[in-house]
Parts: C-alpha cells; structure tokens; sequence
C-alpha cells in the first residue's frame, strides 16, 4: 500500500514539473491503485467526474481537457499534463487536479476537480474624484461579469500606474480590496483604493559636458521636459518618461542641427531634490563640429545637379546639419525642396537617399542618390465624408484634376481650401491615391469629415442706456436651388454652400433693427467669383407712440435708417493665387424727425452712398486656428467728393442739414495678421498682427465726416452702431475710454498673441492664449505717433463651439494712465463673440 501510495504521488509530482515547475498550483492525485513509473501502462478511459463546477457547464469542462471517455492514455504519460494546460488556458479557473478514481484490469476512471474563478460583480474607486474614477474605468477597461484573475488585478495595478505617471504622479499606489458580494453567487466587490501622492516637478536641469551650446539653448530642445518656473504657462514641470525619452532624442537632434554629428549621451540620471521635486543629470559628449564640403547627385535625369543644387540651397561650409539637409531633400513646409521639384511635376514615386562618402577632419561629403520614378498624371478623383455638403461644393475647391500631371503642392492646397470652408473637421482630413502604374495614372480619393457650421447668436449688450437684446441666426452651408424643395428644408435647405444670415436686435420700443445677407461664393458656379448683397432697417424712438387720437404725436422723437450693400469679389491669380479683389457699393438712407441727439440738425435726410474695394492676401491654414500664414488688406471705401460738383459754394455758411444731405469721405485700412508655428505639433502659434485706419475728407469748409469714425477701448459687445463707426478693442481698459465721444479719424493698433490648442476637437476647439497690444486714436493725422500708444497685456481663453461661433474671455492689465479717467482699473475681466470682432 505504502508502495503504490508512493508511486502514485511521484507520478502526480512529475506531471506538476514538466507543466509548471516551481509555481502551478494543480495537481495529479492517484488512487490506490498501482502504477509503475518505470512502465508506463495503457488505459482506457471507462469514465470521467467533474467535481467543482458550479458555473461552468461539465461538458465543456471535458471538451476544453481534450479527453473523452473511451479514449487511450498511457500511465504514466503526457495526455493528463496537455489537459491541465487547456484548462488553465481557458482562463477559468482559480486551481485545476485531476484524480485517478480507480483503475479495474485495462480500464481507469478519472475525477477532474476544478476551483472556478470569481466574477466581477461590481467595482469602485476610493481616493479619487468621480471625474478620475471615470477615467480609470476606462483607462483598466473593468466592466461587470469580468474574470477576476491574477491577470486582471495585474493589469489593474499597471494601467492606474501608467495613468498617473502619465500625469506627473511617479509615486502613485494602489490597493485592491475583494469581497464576496451576496447578491450574486461567485461573484465579488472590488474597492480599488488609489494614492496618486504628489506630482512629482523638476526642480533643475544640470547638462554635464555642454561647452559649445549653451544650457539655455539645450533646456528648450527639451519641448516636454521642462524646469518649474513661476512664469511657465503652456508647458508643465510635470516628469512623464514617455515624453522624457523623445525629449533625449530632442537633446541629440539639437547638437546635431548646430553641426555637432558625434554628440551623444553618455548617461542620464534622475534625482530627488525634495519630497515633491526631483533634479534630471545629462552626461554629454559634444564631439567635433562639422561643416557641408562637396555635394553630388546621382540618378538625376530630369534635372541638372546644378539644378538640383541651387533648389537644395545648401552650400559648401555651411554648418552640418542632416535634420536640414532631410528637409531640403525631402519636405520643407514652403514648398521649396528636391521633393516637391520631382513631385509637382508628375514624379510621384521620387525617392532620394542622402549618403555621407567621406568624412575628413570637419568635413563631411554627400552623394544624394536619385530614383526619379515614372511621371504620373492624375486619373480618377472622387470624394468621401461629405454626407451634407454637395459634391460640386467640394470638387470646386479640389486642385488636383483628371489628366493633370500629379502635384504635391496642389494636395496641400486643396487641404487649405477645404479647410477654410469650414465645413469639414480639418484633423480629419486624409488623402488616400491608388496607382495604375501600367497607364501611368494616379486615382485619388479625398476624405472628408462634415462638421457643424451654422450658428445662433442670442446676446445681450448695453446701447442707449438700456439693455440690447440680439437674435441672429447663420447658415453657412445653405441652398438657394433646394428653396422650393420641401424635402430639403432640415430645418433649412443646405450644402450648395451659400451664406444666409439673419439677425434681429431691440430694447423694446425705443430701438428694433433688422438685418439679412446673402452670399454666393461662386456666381455662376465655374469660378470663385462671390456675390453678396445685405439689407438692413433700424429705428430709434424715444419710446413715444407715433400718433395720438389718430393725430401726430409732437413729442416722439426718431431716426430711421435704410441700408442696402452690394458686392463682388474675385479671386486673382497675379501676383500669386492667394490674392483676393473685393467690391461693394453701399447705401444708407438716414431720416430724422425730431431727433436731436444724433446729427447737429434735428430734422431732414441724410445719405451714404460708398464704394469699398479690399485688396487681401489670404494664406492661413484654417479659420479658426491658424497654425500658419497671414492676411495682407488693404482697403478703401469712399463716397463721391460732392462738394467738388457744387462750384463756388460756400459750406462754412450753409446748415447741417444741407451740408450733411450727402456725406462724403475717403476711408483707408491697412492690416496685417500673421501666424508662426513655435512646436512641432503646431499647437504652439504666435500670431502678430498690426494694423492702421485713417478717414480723410475732400472739403474743410465741410470738416470730416460724423461717420466712419474710429473708437479704441474694453471690448465693446452692444452692436448698437447706426452710423457706421468702427469700435477697437484694446483689452485692460474702460469700453470706449481711449477716444473721444464724437470718435476720432485717425487710429493705430498691434500685439501679439501666444495661443496654444488645447483641444481639437471640431465641436469644441478651445485655446489659450497670453497676449500684448497696444494703440491710440487721433483727431487728425498730423498728431500722429506710433510710439505714443496705450499699451496692456494679460490671458485669455477661446472656445469655438458651432452653434455659438468663437466665445472669448480675457483678464487684462493696463500698463498706461488715461487722463482724466484716474479711477479706472488696473485689470478686468472682457467677455467677447465673434472671429475678430473689435479688430481693424
């Protein structure tokens, strides 16, 4: 008995081993029956128990083992140890035997016992906000009737961990807590008690070794890896080593673009500085710096190598660099490489291989190898995405057209113009081609993602001493066409790309305006000619009803204004295509009864007929934000000089009344508005922008014109303006402080903006920003100082939402006193809506 006991287990012991050696909990047991390790013995199975299974259906229990009743084993032999490895595969079971029951003659009778795992019954996260506990749910992916396995409570300890060191959190721990929960059998409550500790700061960065570049030079190639500094905004201080070894590799690249090729790490050290902060040691090599010698091509057929070399415009001596040389090779962001050379002219398939062949001393030869490819012309061109904008919209913006020699430069350009439209999500925006190599044809399939466009505008602003109300809708993406379609009307009919808005605005019985507007970007739908025209209707009143007792009412006071706008505007292509013309003739009909407040008569007419051309160049990448490009405008608006018709008429002596019957100006704007990438990502911009207004006159005897003038202060929001003036914002003061009551006609202003995206997302793109301006008004040009300014800075905040449009909050600091105004603020707060409203 002793015996066979003992054979018995070393049978069970050695299957254990070969499976799992030091760590499987499950076992072979043997009965009382003899078996001889020495001699393995054939059985047949006469019958299997499964014990233990009180979830998990016994047939499939035996299915997973791979063994069946009726089936050969040898004994001692490996078909026992192949089952306990496909059950524990299964990932079912917390322990896994198996028995021999009993052996009679060639027969043997097996007991597999199994111990099932618990499921996940529910879960909670202790330590954290509900926020944070939402995000860890998803970050462990833990949802209800999981297998609660070591593998699970494994990958709940590293994805948590991951998270918070993600964040800043190097130190974070977590306990995990089980308990049987009664409402459910064999299922358990898991309470995950987090301590994310605090986040961990840099407190100094120490460069060991650096001699030829300056510490502060290699602390900004760390784009991610920044020291705390008070002053820091857009980057935190947070260690996350994802981003620590990209920024390793920014060290490197940074030695490596001012010419030092050998530069290397030599090691890199973390250390505490402090319970929260932590110190970061780079040992650096610098290694000699190199410079550019001879650069040849080969393969080239197309171009000349002295082609090729002015387009590289690398020359021999300049400081060595291979991050620029890629560039010049392969893709630079204007256009201006070897790349693009082959590529807009067919060659899409070009490739180039730059080669260091000889390196002397400081210098260093190139050999660029060519494989020119075979010249494509474009084949098919179809879209996807667009489920709301209308094929013709889209394929009139596309630059790439069937038959067309294949061009790079014009797939980035189709982009650009997709993206203005500002119909379609441009992070979503992708480019997939499909070559027929035998025909020489490229097809291409532009993806597009629809994003919403139209927006309400429900305000309310401050204007004669009351408040405004405003009610405006726009369609930007409208069909004129689809109008008499009822089918199409949801809620409006849409995708022809027109414009429509409608805007409504009052204070009750003292003020109601009405305006509509309308724009077709392409007239006659072959070229980007637009046409747009606008009407709008305003009444003022002192609140008086117009008769009493059917007789009129002396008392009432009113102004009513018509207006009416026309306009045409057309793309250039001289000098280059970026280039916009716009015209429009503008009318504005003023009738005044009683109303004594506004002009220097209190009874007749008034007229503004102008003309406005606006030469602009346009060349951002999208409208909301601009990761690149700039706008160049030049504007004129003017009335006819109606004074030089009149011959020797003295206006010093007539009334306002014929004076004012027909205004007349000259108003001029220039603008410029410019955006620099400072990330590689993009989502660091700087945007600067400058700009200058004057408003000039034809006659002195008649003086400048009551309209058209210009007003700097706050940011003003009313929208009640009836006589054309244009308000200027300039964030840190009183609305309206920095300029006369009557307005002034002469006006300056610029600043900069450091914007940094925080979120993309076309339903809510919100940025940054941290901004300085400055400007002034004048009342004549001769008074004019562009250093004699009112200057601010502060922070701000943006979020564009599509049914809104852009909604801004800013604090700004005055850095100037305003005369006469000794009581002002130092800082406040400015609420704004709209793209650029309150700019030149």
């Amino acid at each position: 008995m002793k015996k066979t006991a003992l054979l018995n287990y070393l049978f069970a012991l050695l299957c254990l081993v070969a499976l799992f050696p030091a760590e499987l909990s499950s076992q072979v047991k043997m009965g009382n029956s003899a078996v001889s390790y020495a001699s393995p013995v054939e059985y047949k199975i006469a019958g299997i128990t499964v014990v233990g299974a009180k979830h998990t259906d016994v047939l499939a229990i035996k299915l997973y083992a791979g063994i069946q009743v009726g089936d050969q084993i040898a004994v001692p032999g490996d078909k026992i140890t192949k089952s306990i490895t496909n059950l524990w595969n299964q990932n079912l079971f917390d322990d896994v035997a198996i028995y021999i029951a009993e052996i009679r003659d060639s027969e043997i009778y097996l007991v597999i016992e199994v111990k099932e795992v618990p499921v996940l019954a529910k879960f909670t996260f202790e330590g954290v906000s509900k926020a944070e506990g939402d995000n860890l749910k998803e970050e462990t992916k833990m949802i209800r009737g999981m297998m609660v396995n070591k593998n699970l409570l494994n990958t709940i300890h590293y994805q948590i961990k991951k998270y918070y060191i993600d964040k800043g959190f190097l130190n974070a721990n977590t306990k995990i807590k089980s308990e049987d929960d009664p409402s459910i059998d064999n299922g358990v409550f898991l309470t995950v008690s987090v301590d994310k500790g605090p986040r961990t700061k840099i407190s100094e960065i120490v460069f060991n070794g650096a001699e030829k570049l300056t510490g502060s030079k290699l602390s900004r190639a760390l784009k991610n890896t920044k020291k705390k500094r008070w002053w820091s905004i857009f980057k935190a201080s947070k260690f996350v080593p994802s981003e620590y070894s990209k920024d390793k590799q920014n060290l490197i690249a940074k030695y490596n673009g001012a010419g030092f090729r050998d530069a290397k790490i030599l090691q890199d050290t973390t250390y505490k500085t402090g319970k929260k902060t932590i110190g970061l040691r780079f040992d650096i090599v610098e290694g000699n710096k190199y410079y550019f010698r001879d650069i040849s091509f080969t393969g080239n057929q197309k171009y000349s190598s002295e082609e090729l070399n002015k387009v590289l415009g690398i020359n021999r001596g300049d400081v060595y660099n291979i991050e620029a040389l890629q560039e010049r090779v392969l893709f630079s962001a204007a256009g201006t490489d070897v790349s693009s050379l082959y590529q807009d002219d067919g060659y899409l398939n070009f490739r180039a291989i730059p080669l260091e062949v000889a390196v002397e001393q400081d210098s260093i030869d190139i050999e660029i190898l060519i494989d020119e490819g075979k010249q494509f012309r474009i084949g098919k061109v179809s879209i996807r995405g667009n489920t709301k904008t209308n094929d013709h919209v889209v394929f009139r913006e596309i630059r790439t057209r069937p038959g067309d020699l294949f061009s790079r430069t014009d797939v980035i350009r189709t982009q650009r113009e997709l993206a203005q439209l500002g119909y379609f999500n441009p992070e979503a925006f992708d480019v997939k081609t499909s070559q027929r190599a035998e025909e020489g044809l490229v097809d291409m399939e532009f993806i597009l993602e629809e994003k919403p466009s139209d927006q309400i505008e429900l305000s309310g602003g401050w204007g004669g001493g009351r408040v405004v109300g405003t009610l405006g809708v726009s369609f930007t993406n409208f069909s004129l066409r689809k109008f008499f379609d009822g089918s199409a009307w949801s809620p409006v009919p849409t995708g022809d790309g027109q414009r429509l808005s409608l805007r409504a605005q009052s204070n009750g019985s003292f003020f109601q305006s009405y305006n509509l507007a309308f724009t077709e970007p392409w007239l006659g739908g072959r070229k980007p000619n637009s046409l747009s025209f606008s009407l709008t209707h305003s009444i003022q009143t002192n609140g008086q009803r117009k008769k009493i007792d059917d007789e009129i009412n002396p008392l009432r006071q009113a102004l009513l204004i018509t207006g009416a706008s026309v306009g045409l505007g057309k793309r250039l292509l001289w000098p280059d295509d970026f280039f916009s013309l716009f015209t429009s003739l503008s009318f504005q009909h003023f009738n005044l009864k009683n109303f004594g407040s506004f002009f220097t008569f209190a009874n007749g007419e008034s007229n503004n007929l102008a003309v406005t051309l606006n030469l602009q160049r346009n060349s951002v990448s999208e409208p909301i934000f601009p990761r690149y490009g700039s706008t160049v405008s030049l504007m004129v608006k003017a009335t006819p000089p109606y004074s030089s018709f009149s011959g020797e008429r003295d206006f010093a002596a007539i009334s306002d009344q014929d004076k004012f019957r027909w205004i007349e100006y000259h108003k001029w704007k220039f603008t410029v508005d410019w955006y620099t990438p400072l990330s590689n990502d993009k989502k660091l911009v700087l945007n600067s922008k400058m700009g200058m207004g004057f408003l000039g006159l034809y006659n002195r005897d008649i003086g400048v014109a009551p309209f058209e003038r210009f007003y700097m202060g706050g940011v003003f929001l009313s929208g009640f303006l009836l006589d054309g003036r244009e308000i200027i914002n300039l964030r840190g003061y009183d609305d309206l402080s920095l300029s006369p009551s009557t307005g002034s006609s002469v006006i300056t202003k610029y600043g900069t903006e450091l914007r940094y995206l925080i979120s993309p997302n076309p339903n809510a793109q919100i940025f940054a920003l941290a901004f300085a301006e400055a400007g002034k008004t004048w009342d004549r040009f001769s008074k004019f100082n562009p250093f004699e300014v009112y200057r601010s800075g502060g922070l701000g905040l943006r979020i564009f939402l599509p049914m809104f449009g852009l909604l801004g909050l800013d604090y700004g600091w005055r850095f100037d006193e305003v005369p006469n105004l000794p009581q002002m603020a130092k800082g406040q707060f400015h609420f704004s809506i709209g793209m650029n409203l309150g700019d030149l």
